[in-house]
């Protein structure tokens, strides 16, 4: 890769991490639920007008919508708005690898080698740890946010399974189109859940310094984090193998870390940075392709299709949705 795309992969990756901090932003202002159907709007309103829909079926776009926008972000927004902090949602969220793995070995009876069931053992003592450490007490949100964040994860591992089954010729209109899929939905559970008082509330009070600064979170995590990033990485992706750009994810949680102590003085504890770097091992080992796969990979764009690495960055999607190969699984990031 040369210098140039691994500047813009860097790019991405700070990008992303920022992101997480962009939706706290957000959530100082708005009900979780009800940002997700906003966030999601404004992606679907123009790709509706302008997006013509991939041709797949329909219930892999619904699949790929409901697993990655409706469980995805609910859960992940809902666990940040009760106080999951914003750089450990950037790390739990990594769970989406292993159980993407996890999901295709029951759903599509695919086989797991070797290599990935340590790398999963790994990433999941690494994930009980910091559940362990979380629910000892003494450490900032406690044990129900870190659940909470762990759903979404696995509502993230639904989506890049149904994604894999719709095999889309356009990844990218695939994602757009995804968008119409959260609005709806999530706008009930808004008035089911955030009630229509305090989704009013956030509406009448945008001209407020807090209110600014969650439009700014939400048009970066829409136009930056999502359009700009993703399109990088799409782009990234259809000029080299997979096996090379899709490690640069696992440097977002150290982005989120950084830029959420800088922000909100956020000092995760010794332990779960620890954890963290066990975690983040574990989906290395469980994705790292092996020798004769990136071989097939460098012969060409249309077999470098053909597989990707199950690494999550865990604030935005990329458009490139997993492919059909049987043992691999792919969770290229949208948050």
């Amino acid at each position: 890769m040369p210098l140039r795309d691994r500047l813009l992969a860097l790019l991405v990756v700070l990008v992303w991490g920022l992101n997480f901090p962009a939706i706290h932003l957000s959530l100082e202002q708005f009900p979780p639920f009800f940002l997700v159907a906003l966030r999601f709007s404004v992606l679907a309103v123009p790709t509706l007008l302008f997006i013509r829909r991939p041709q797949v079926p329909w219930r892999w776009v619904l699949g790929y919508g409901i697993g990655f926008g409706v469980l995805q972000f609910a859960f992940l927004y809902l666990a940040m708005d009760i106080g999951m902090p914003t750089g450990l949602a950037s790390l739990v969220l990594q769970s989406s690898a292993p159980f993407t793995v996890l999901i295709g070995a029951v759903w599509l009876r695919e086989h797991v080698s070797g290599r990935q069931a340590l790398g999963i053992g790994i990433a999941v003592a690494g994930l009980a740890g910091i559940a362990l450490v979380r629910a000892g007490g003494g450490v900032q949100a406690g044990l129900l946010p870190v659940l909470l964040t762990l759903c979404g994860g696995l509502g993230w591992a639904f989506g890049n399974v149904c994604s894999r089954q719709a095999r889309p010729a356009s990844p990218l209109r695939f994602m757009m189109w995804m968008s119409v899929v959260p609005p709806l939905p999530m706008l009930a559970m808004a008035l089911l859940i955030d009630g229509p008082t305090r989704i009013a509330d956030s509406l009448t009070t945008l001209g407020t310094a807090t209110g600014v600064w969650a439009l700014a979170g939400l048009a970066f995590t829409v136009l930056i984090a999502t359009v700009v990033g993703s399109g990088i990485w799409t782009a990234l992706l259809a000029r080299h193998p997979s096996g090379v750009v899709a490690p640069f994810s696992l440097l977002v949680p150290v982005v989120g870390f950084t830029a959420s102590w800088v922000a909100f003085d956020e000092r995760p504890a010794v332990a779960e940075l620890a954890l963290g770097a066990v975690i983040i091992a574990g989906v290395l080992v469980a994705t790292a392709q092996p020798r004769a796969a990136g071989t097939r990979q460098a012969a060409g764009p249309s077999q470098a299709e053909g597989s990707s690495s199950a690494v999550a960055s865990a604030a935005i999607p990329s458009p490139r949705p997993v492919s059909p190969t049987p043992s691999v699984v792919v969770a290229d990031t949208a948050i």
